[in-house]
């Protein structure tokens, strides 16, 4: 059984390395319509993405190495860890990715990892919409929670939909009633 996963939503295009002045910037400006933020939120897993914007560039760094960076704004919505209400979420994140022309894997079977995540492989072209995606995904809340969701010291969840009735013990636990009763009439 395969599983068919979304496709990458497409903001900008890659740019080719190859294409790059070495000495100048070059500006990056990722404004997606409606309908691009509405497949950004499904390949995420939102319910929406109601606004989204990158400004940076793609900088020169060294010789043969390159930088993306700038800030992303975002306006997200995802549903409560607790209630499942929607929650809306404002992201606004620095973005700062240095791609290396001469990277080389650490080998051995004990590697040290470095603790610098912004460094990738440069390769023949960069990416920008997988760049401005992670980073969103990176920056989203794990556990959104509504206004006034909580779960109680013990665990349980103390609140619900406007409108309707917090559960109670007896009706978290429904099987409890019947025990007592089962027991009483063990008794008789």
């Amino acid at each position: 059984m395969t599983h068919d996963l979304p496709e990458l939503p497409h903001l900008a295009p890659s740019v080719a390395v190859g294409t790059l002045n070495g000495r100048k910037p070059r500006e990056i400006l990722i404004e997606p319509d409606a309908a691009t933020c509405a497949a950004i939120a499904q390949y995420l897993g939102l319910s929406a993405v109601r606004k989204m914007r990158f400004h940076g560039q793609l900088a020169p760094l060294g010789a043969r190495d390159w930088e993306v960076s700038g800030s992303l704004g975002a306006t997200v919505v995802q549903p409560c860890a607790v209630t499942l209400a929607p929650v809306t979420t404002r992201i606004d994140e620095r973005i700062q990715r240095h791609f290396i022309a001469d990277w080389s894997e650490p080998e051995g079977e004990e590697v040290e990892m470095t603790l610098d995540d912004r460094q990738e492989p440069l390769g023949g072209r960069i990416d920008l919409s997988a760049i401005v995606v992670e980073a969103l995904a990176l920056a989203l809340p794990e556990f959104p929670r509504a206004e006034g969701a909580a779960l109680n010291p013990e665990g349980v969840l103390r609140t619900a939909p406007e409108g309707e009735t917090p559960l109670d013990d007896d009706a978290v636990k429904p099987f409890a009633g019947l025990a007592a009763l089962r027991d009483k009439l063990d008794r008789s």
